[in-house]
């Protein structure tokens, strides 16, 4: 069984063998709100009335029904007024009370018992003040009230300036207060809140050195800010105590007796090295609760609770390590919103866990979020289920000046400090493309400042030369390196509906059929949909050619590599979006988090570190076809070689191409069993996959998914129920599109899913499955009751489930059960094997120097590891020509380059080994590097010469996202288009391939 992480802090508070005098109360905030849309006179004020506003249970956006729904930049916007009625516990009398938000949308004005306490206007991180002084104690009823603006061009009060990450393309605007919000009472000496906006203060900090992976042990430190609000000096010592998931105590230590004044902060600290450690690692979401106490006179006076995980990471000769071993980046870059149909972002833990499992799941490793911080609860539940996440703090595209760079320094510093406790977060991404140098150097010194010992690197896209960044990485080209990391922030940024398999399946979508009902990011119009209109097998084939860019470039083919890269994006959103839909279908899964063929295609390739560690096969589609169907038959496979049986004969080996990808042409379809079987080079079966043919539909079948804990009674959590059609075998008809008529009895709320049809059928009970699945989800309410789903279609046999939602205990508007309660790790994978991650499939062969025709000055700027330098000839051809002078005479048979032009440019060349010719033809355009074959001749000279004139035309016309004239590919030449003499290199390698 799995093991489960003690989060209750409460018992855990309770249950200390030493003397306390009192006990620190973390509270769940989130019961008992009203709201209502508009703007209000004296809605701050406690004598208010606000009996006919909506109850709800944060994390509830006011306008969150509308998601997918309405396209982003529709969703409602202004204002909106959020208030509470609270009484604090009858021991919080002469105690310190802090209000902690994980954020709200966009610029908010806090009020408490009509008292303004402050403001928060970035929208985006948390933040909490200081309201001792503003709440009365038990029995009085205290009022909280907020005044909220989500409007897309809200301005900073205090500049006038906007915020640039609020933003109508890339940030789904769910308005009001759709995370998470606690109550924290402490003593008057206290251990602060990792809140720096409005509370200036940094909490605690967990960290390891020393790190020795292989003999499972680290030296566990421990920082805790401590202010003394007494009014006299305190004697005080830090107490530190280890358990791991099994509840069990691994370590106890504590810090020397330090005095703090009155009104003083200090910083505590103390270490231990702790042995017998199981580090955090990708699926394998290993934590512990490190409790860190204040004493004074031996008696408990303070304590906090800090769940975090241990792991060794390094970013060295172009590689990441995790643990010692190599891991080449294999992701998604998703939109930090996350959101869900008609409940948006606002989801309860268990679902937050539910999505980034299926990352993990899918054999991906790390998610980029996209613009904008994700929100503690997407945090920590990429901590339980073993996800590496990239952090942005706040941006659009491009580098900011002035305010609104300000705006993004802030906003990086408050998002170290609220998360730097958390192991998954394994890089600090400083904006969505490229910064100055003085800006990058600006947001290190904040991370050297706040998190020097975190182990992450800081960087951001692009950023390929920086001196200062740590990592970087283009959007879709491939970039290689042997310093810093370099990996794909986005790749792969086509469109395509669940519901279409291919042009031979209901409702028998041709590939690329559809209009637009939007522009590109820059306001043109989109000339071509087609990439955005795809059916599942031209998607899922676009991924695998997609990825293979990266795979070939990975860690052990040489002395500069490839990190890897994150698609564009996991699920579906409600953000920018170019197709026929309201909502970018970019995702690999659809918003109720059903797979496409996408996700079983990089589940195949990307099981494994770096090479290939568990053999896998999926075939692309279905077998259900009508009897004159002849197709090809796509299957993805990490095996040598693929064979395709129908009904057991044999249809001869697939064509592979791009390392996974293997066609068979013109199978006639047939009823019964299609089977792929996968081999490796010697014939022995590695894989398979089959599908078989399944009956008419006979019954639809429900399948719920429901909070580990029980469907709670607490108006926020969800039920997610799978809705399939089915045969008389149980088998799943997949090119069913019946529309099913749903009832809900009991107290719920109906939230629905989503297909393609009218307002996406969003919140409607009668939802079409899509290739014979859909999924629904309901809301619990505030009372525990017996819930039924009856589900029943014309010509199918209805189907019923029956939950008992259960009581969640919550008194006054407070509530000891945290939203993260007793979620389990996900430890599938297992702890990080000590074993190499990747073999070495090629030598390199290193240049010693060159020399050339004409700009002889620039030659080294052709094999300097730096993809933002080249050499380039004169224009003329005959100047075409460079030659690399070995270290050592070696048998050269691969010659790696990028050339400058590499999606437009192709050059007739020839090369030569020692005056032979081993290559001679025209360099294939690609979105990065060429491997070009040479015939191996010991040698110590290589020779590249232009014969002829360079060819222009885009091979990638319709990958729109990066535009083909940009400065990087062209290199600022204006007029290169009219130089067909040209011969221009970014970077050049030899090896020696085993």
């Amino acid at each position: 069984m799995k093991r489960k992480l003690f989060l209750t802090l409460w018992i855990v508070y309770t249950s200390l063998s030493f003397s306390q005098e009192f006990v620190r109360g973390k509270y769940n905030f989130n019961s008992d709100w009203k709201l209502k849309s508009g703007d209000f006179s004296q809605a701050e004020t406690n004598n208010f009335d606000d009996s006919t506003w909506k109850t709800v249970t944060l994390p509830y956006a006011y306008n969150q029904k509308e998601a997918f729904l309405k396209a982003i930049d529709d969703l409602t916007t202004g204002i909106v007024w959020y208030r509470k009625t609270f009484v604090l516990p009858e021991h919080a009398e002469n105690k310190k009370v802090f209000i902690e938000f994980e954020g709200i949308r966009q610029g908010g004005i806090i009020y408490i018992n009509g008292q303004k306490v402050g403001m928060h206007e970035n929208g985006v991180m948390a933040f909490g003040f200081d309201v001792s002084e503003l709440v009365k104690p038990y029995p009085f009823r205290n009022v909280i009230a907020l005044r909220i603006d989500n409007d897309w061009k809200y301005s900073e009060s205090s500049t006038g300036a906007t915020y640039r990450w609020n933003n109508t393309n890339f940030n789904a605007n769910y308005g009001g207060i759709p995370k998470n919000v606690y109550l924290h009472i402490t003593n008057k000496l206290y251990q602060t809140l990792p809140l720096f906006s409005n509370l200036k203060t940094t909490g605690v900090y967990v960290y390891a050195k020393d790190i020795d992976v292989k003999d499972k042990s680290a030296a566990v430190h421990v920082e805790t800010e401590v202010k003394n609000d007494f009014k006299a000096v305190k004697e005080v010592v830090l107490y530190v105590e280890v358990y791991d998931m099994n509840e069990e105590q691994v370590a106890s230590f504590s810090s020397e007796k330090s005095k703090i004044n009155s009104g003083q902060t200090a910083i505590l600290k103390s270490s231990q090295l702790i042995n017998n450690l199981n580090f955090w690692s990708w699926g394998y979401g290993y934590l512990y609760n490190v409790k860190t106490c204040l004493k004074v006179d031996g008696k408990i006076v303070d304590e906090v609770i800090i769940t975090t995980g241990f792991r060794k990471t390094e970013f060295k000769n172009g590689e990441v390590l995790l643990n010692d071993r190599v891991i080449q980046i294999k992701g998604y870059a998703q939109r930090t919103s996350n959101e869900w149909p008609a409940i948006g972002m606002s989801v309860p833990a268990w679902v937050s866990d539910f999505s980034n499992k299926m990352i993990v799941e899918g054999n991906g490793n790390l998610v980029r979020w996209m613009h904008v911080t994700p929100w503690k609860q997407d945090v920590e539940s990429c901590d339980r289920v073993g996800l590496m996440q990239a952090m942005p703090a706040g941006d659009a595209e491009r580098d900011s000046q002035g305010t609104q760079w300000k705006q993004r320094v802030s906003l990086m510093r408050d998002a170290i400090i609220y998360n730097r406790n958390n192991p998954s977060i394994v890089f600090y991404e400083c904006g969505n493309e490229v910064i100055s140098e003085p800006h990058m150097h600006e947001m290190k010194s904040i991370r050297n400042t706040y998190d020097p010992h975190g182990g992450r690197a800081i960087g951001s896209r692009e950023m390929l030369d920086s001196k200062e960044a740590e990592y970087g990485g283009e959007m879709l080209y491939i970039n290689k390196s042997a310093g810093k990391p370099l990996w794909a922030t986005e790749y792969s940024r086509d469109e395509g509906l669940r519901k279409y398999w291919d042009e031979y399946s209901p409702p028998y979508h041709k590939d690329g059929d559809g209009g637009t009902t939007h522009t590109n990011v820059n306001g043109s119009k989109v000339a071509d949909a087609s990439p955005y209109n795809r059916n599942q097998d031209s998607h899922a084939i676009e991924n695998v050619v997609r990825w293979n860019d990266y795979y070939v470039e990975r860690p052990g083919t040489g002395h500069r590599v490839s990190s890897g890269g994150v698609n564009i994006i996991f699920s579906d959103t409600n953000t920018h979006f170019r197709g026929a839909e309201n909502y970018r279908r970019s995702g690999e899964v659809d918003p109720m988090r059903i797979p496409k063929d996408g996700y079983f295609a990089h589940q195949v390739m990307w099981d494994g570190w770096v090479d290939i560690e568990h053999y896998k096969t999926h075939i692309l589609g279905h077998w259900n076809y009508a009897k004159d169907v002849v197709k090809n038959i796509y299957v993805v496979s990490s095996g040598e070689r693929v064979e395709l049986f129908v009904n057991g004969k044999s249809k001869g080996l697939g064509e592979k191409s791009h390392s996974f990808l293997f066609t068979f042409k013109n199978i006639q379809w047939e009823s019964g069993r299609v089977k792929a079987v996968s081999y490796d080079a010697s014939g022995n079966i590695l894989s398979e996959d089959e599908k078989t043919t399944a009956g008419k539909p006979f019954r639809i079948k429900l399948t719920p998914h429901i909070n580990p804990n029980g469907f709670l009674a607490n108006g926020a959590d969800v039920a997610l129920v799978d809705i399939e059609v089915v045969d008389k075998n149980g088998h799943r008809c997949p090119i069913d599109n019946s529309l099913i008529e749903f009832s809900l009895k009991g107290n719920a709320t109906w939230l629905g899913g989503i297909a393609k049809g009218p307002d996406n059928y969003i919140l409607s009970k009668n939802l079409p499955v899509e290739n014979g699945v859909n999924r629904v989800m309901i809301r619990s309410s505030f009372e525990a009751d017996k819930i039924s789903i009856e589900a029943k279609s014309q010509g199918l046999k209805r189907d019923k489930i029956i939950f008992n939602t259960i009581p969640f205990e919550s008194e006054n508007g407070l509530s000891t059960q945290l939203p993260n309660h007793r979620l389990p790790s996900y430890l599938e994978r297992g702890t990080t094997r000590q074993t190499p991650s990747y073999s070495v499939k090629r030598n390199p062969v290193f240049i010693s120097h060159a020399k050339a025709l004409s700009n002889q000055d620039m030659v080294y700027n052709s094999y300097d590891d730096n993809e933002l330098t080249e050499w380039r000839n004169d224009g003329r051809i005959k100047t075409g020509k460079i030659t690399y002078i070995l270290t050592k005479p070696s048998l050269v048979n691969e010659c790696v380059v990028k050339f400058s032009g590499w999606r437009r440019k192709s050059y007739p060349i020839r090369i030569l080994a020692d005056n032979q010719l081993v290559y001679e033809g025209e360099t294939e355009r690609s979105l990065g590097y060429i491997t070009m074959p040479l015939k191996p001749v010991l040698s110590n000279e290589i020779t590249i010469e232009l014969i002829g004139i360079n060819i222009d035309s885009d091979a990638f016309n319709q990958i729109v996202e990066v535009d083909p004239n940009k400065e990087l590919d062209m290199f600022k030449e204006t007029d290169t288009e009219n130089k067909k003499g040209q011969l221009r290199i970014v970077e050049i390698e030899f090896y020696e391939k085993l």
